[in-house]
């Protein structure tokens, strides 16, 4: 094999016929478990495919790009695990963006689609502009939105029910016999924080508490701004009794004020995150969390993008993941330390 493996060697190895593994290197439509064997044939001959030569002759690049606020978020990279896998199965290579919530950053990721380096994008905004907006509509790709778009937008879309999700955590805390409940929220300009904060009014409304804006602080979504928040919270309502907190990051951050205030967890204070990331059950204590379904959206998403590459001409899509909360020893205490779901 000096000249290294060909399309008939890796239809050997993978028991399907010469023109099935010309379909799939040339990322046409093909059953997906005739994909998966073609790739793991290709894989393991160490065929090396010329990605010029294919893109001039499909006009495709076999590469999808994946556009999120922050790399480094345990949310996003619970998408990346599985939207990856369901990608690769296909022929295709993941380009990463790791665009800081910067909106033009995110328009230019769309504008760049008309330079054809991917041949689709899924994309996950903090944001949804006017010109977000008119760039989806113009898109010279196909694109998959993970988050919430305006009602009418054209555009294939995986979204979370965070106002459910917020509800489930009032009312675990409230059951709990917490009346005195915070909210430490990410910006109010973005989805996922103008969602959350309605989420919680409605939340506390549905259990006959009052909304007491003494009891929210806006912040990032970040751990850093989580402590800086909740440190503020504790100055100005000192005998809180609960926290609802916009994400993971912040309820980190909101576990490291209390401990240093001397606060105990959840004895004094229940804390609550949302995205059931990693981290959730690797903190001390535990961290009860809401599950927004992080990494079934992101396989929903490649999932779409692939079926819009193959029949681009159908209706769009919309894909919504249920919540549900994961609780842990920061709300019921020890007995709770394994988590359970409901």
């Amino acid at each position: 094999m000096a000249d290294g493996p060909t399309i008939t060697t890796i239809a050997e190895r993978a028991g399907v016929s010469i023109a099935s593994v010309s379909r799939v290197l040339n990322g046409l439509p093909t059953r997906q478990e005739t994909v998966r064997k073609v790739m793991a044939a290709a894989d393991e001959l160490g065929y090396v495919r010329n990605a010029v030569a294919r893109s001039l002759k499909s006009r495709r690049t076999h590469q999808v790009a994946f556009a999120m606020a922050d790399v480094g978020n345990p949310a996003y990279l619970a998408m990346l695990r599985e939207i990856q896998p369901v990608l690769k199965a296909a022929g295709y290579r993941l380009v990463l963006h790791s665009t800081d919530a910067v909106a033009a950053d995110e328009i230019d990721v769309l504008h760049s689609l008309g330079e054809r380096y991917v041949d689709g994008l899924i994309m996950s905004p903090l944001r949804v502009t006017e010109t977000h907006l008119r760039m989806l509509a113009t898109a010279r790709a196909p694109v998959v939105i993970i988050g919430s778009v305006p009602e009418g937008t054209r555009v294939d879309n995986v979204r979370a029910d965070s106002r459910t999700g917020v509800r489930l955590a009032i009312d675990h805390l409230y059951a709990l016999g917490r009346r005195r409940i915070g909210m430490v929220n990410g910006p109010l300009d973005t989805v996922p924080g103008a969602a959350r904060g309605a989420a919680y009014r409605e939340a506390l409304e549905a259990v006959g508490l009052r909304y007491d804006e003494r009891l929210v602080e806006i912040g990032d979504f970040y751990r850093e701004e989580g402590r800086r928040a909740v440190a503020a919270l504790l100055r100005r309502v000192p005998d809180i009794d609960a926290l609802m907190c916009a994400n993971d990051l912040i309820a980190l951050g909101a576990l490291d004020v209390l401990r240093a205030a001397g606060k105990r967890v959840p004895q004094d204070v229940a804390v609550v995150g949302m995205d059931d990331t990693d981290l959730a059950a690797a903190s001390w204590p535990s961290l009860t969390s809401v599950s927004l379904g992080s990494a079934e959206r992101g396989k929903a998403a490649a999932e779409l993008l692939l079926d819009r590459l193959r029949h681009g001409d159908r209706e769009p899509r919309l894909v919504t993941v249920l919540p549900r909360l994961v609780v842990r020893a920061s709300t019921a205490g020890e007995a709770s330390e394994g988590g359970r779901s409901s």
